[in-house]
């Protein structure tokens, strides 16, 4: 790792003292302003480093309580380097560290900082205490900060990058090695030919031979180094895709690598950064046709927060709300859901990864590895595992591309609209509030142009005209039908009878018995 190379004249440095100085005029003293500009210090520093500061980062204590740190740096693996948690002037800092030690905060590389003081904890003793109203002793405390790499980190970068560099070459050796036991081995051949049907009637019935050939390669190379890095042996033993993957892995001659005694952080976070690389690094091709780039770990938890103080000051909701639906119509690893099913409070999230959080992949490595993060995240939350079955192989383009009914005017696919009633959250492009009908159908009672501007409503007159010709009914008004329509699409006995259609279908609209005060209740 290259050294941090600072000095008491560099402008990050000097900008640093210089505001400090600004609010020791104005008597402003608490920690929400004079945090800011270590803030703004450590940033430079993490992007001299090729690093990321992420503020506010959220992860688990050994005790499983929830903590947010003030800051973490993050390589671009999305593997923290370091942390920092900062308090305002009067605060007793040797106390404060005491309380977030107590409260299970990491001490491997950690920072505690006010604006006269830092205290460096590395590998979980006190390392540096110094005045950093000091330039020379604020330079030494971020020195020692960045220069710090946990060997086991060490070792996994190392892992990582010997690993992308050889998948091409491993990855074209596994294919030729299939290709030869399709024509020579009968077992083989039979496994395969069973773990197709399975692929195609648990996935998408129009998969191709090819793309779950590709699979099956990637799962290999994926499986076994995480056997040997994460020292995982639970990785393929729960999804179904996973264990038919392992019948056909142990019919082919393949060496299994001995495991390390030096493993890596076990999170889903580290594991959707490897299978990014990898996955990249296998069908770099692909990913460059279908225009795949992944969005950064920052961009995600701006995501995620924006959305939810959306839901907060615009509709009082939050994402662990009972009919708060979460739907990312680009999963890719399901670094999105991953990140979400983080900030939903443990006593909802059982009942929204069964019902409520939804998503779609194109490519079915993606599709496959999204799976399996989603799914340890949830073991990880929660002790126990359950399948993630709100994840589709579908291509949201297409779909919203596909002919709409004519129950709702064709610009019903555009983002925006007011909406009353349960929500839908769509991720992963922007954080937008939506309504829907299952996959990434948008639904709301108006819609907009791009920028805004030429609001329509979204319910067509010969809708209005047909419930009123059906029902007697003059009365009738768009609105009406409006909740009327979601009431329905929410109701259970609809959801059980037609959950196959659902699936692969746009909703059809029957007209109830009895229009009566449907739209009412549903309203409620």
């Amino acid at each position: 790792m290259p050294r941090l190379t600072l000095k008491p004249s560099h402008k990050a440095v000097r900008d640093y003292y210089a505001t400090l100085q600004q609010y020791d005029k104005h008597d402003i003293t608490h920690e929400g302003a004079v945090s800011n500009p270590f803030a703004f210090l450590l940033d430079a520093c993490a992007k001299q480093m090729n690093a990321t500061l992420v503020p506010q980062y959220p992860m688990r204590a050994p005790k499983g309580n929830r903590i947010v740190i003030d800051g973490a740096i993050i390589d671009e693996y999305g593997l923290p380097l370091a942390y920092w948690e900062a308090k305002d002037i009067d605060d007793d800092l040797s106390r404060s560290v005491q309380e977030k030690r107590e409260a299970g905060y990491p001490l491997d590389n950690i920072l505690f900082q006010t604006p006269q003081r830092a205290i460096l904890y590395q590998n979980g003793r006190e390392a540096l205490d110094l005045d950093i109203t000091e330039p020379a002793n604020l330079i030494a405390a971020l020195q020692y900060l960045f220069a710090y790499v946990p060997p086991a980190l060490e070792n996994w970068q190392t892992a990582v990058t010997d690993f992308r560099e050889h998948v091409p070459d491993l990855a074209n050796k596994l294919k030729e090695l299939i290709e030869q036991r399709h024509e020579t081995d009968p077992a083989f051949k039979k496994a395969f030919t069973d773990f197709y049907e399975i692929c195609r009637t648990s996935i998408n019935p129009e998969l191709s031979q090819d793309a779950v050939e590709e699979m099956l390669i990637q799962h290999i190379l994926t499986e076994r180094i995480f056997r040997t890095v994460f020292n995982r042996s639970d990785f393929t033993s729960r999804n179904i895709i996973a264990v038919e993957i392992e019948k056909i892995g142990f019919i082919l001659p393949l060496s299994r690598p001995r495991r390390s005694a030096k493993t890596s952080p076990k999170n889903s976070t580290s594991s959707i950064r490897f299978t990014r690389s990898s996955s990249k690094g296998f069908s770099e091709d692909v990913a460059d046709t279908h225009g795949i780039v992944y969005t950064p770990q920052p961009i995600v938890d701006f995501m995620v927060k924006s959305v939810a103080h959306i839901l907060e000051t615009e509709f009082g909701r939050s994402l662990s709300d009972t009919g708060v639906h979460i739907i990312d119509p680009f999963v890719g690893t399901g670094n999105f859901i991953v990140r979400l099913m983080q900030d939903i409070q443990g006593t909802a999230l059982e009942a929204k990864y069964r019902h409520e959080l939804h998503c779609n992949e194109v490519m079915l490595l993606p599709y496959y590895i999204a799976s399996l993060n989603i799914e340890q995240e949830f073991f990880q939350r929660t002790g126990t595992y359950l399948p993630f079955e709100g994840i589709a192989l579908a291509d949201t383009f297409e779909l919203l591309e596909q002919q709409q009914t004519e129950f709702f005017t064709q610009e019903n696919t555009r983002t925006g609209g007011e909406t009353e009633g349960g929500g839908y959250v769509r991720g992963h492009r922007q954080p937008t509030l939506q309504h829907g009908a299952g996959d990434s159908q948008c639904f709301p009672f108006y819609t907009y142009d791009e920028d805004g501007t030429n609001r329509q409503e979204n319910i067509t007159d010969w809708a209005l005209a047909e419930f009123r010709t059906h029902y007697a009914d003059d009365t009738i008004t768009k609105w009406d039908i409006f909740h009327y329509n979601y009431g329905l699409l929410h109701h259970p006995t609809y959801r059980e009878k037609y959950e196959a259609n659902l699936k692969r279908d746009l909703p059809h609209i029957p007209f109830a018995e009895d229009f009566g005060d449907s739209p009412t209740q549903a309203r409620r």
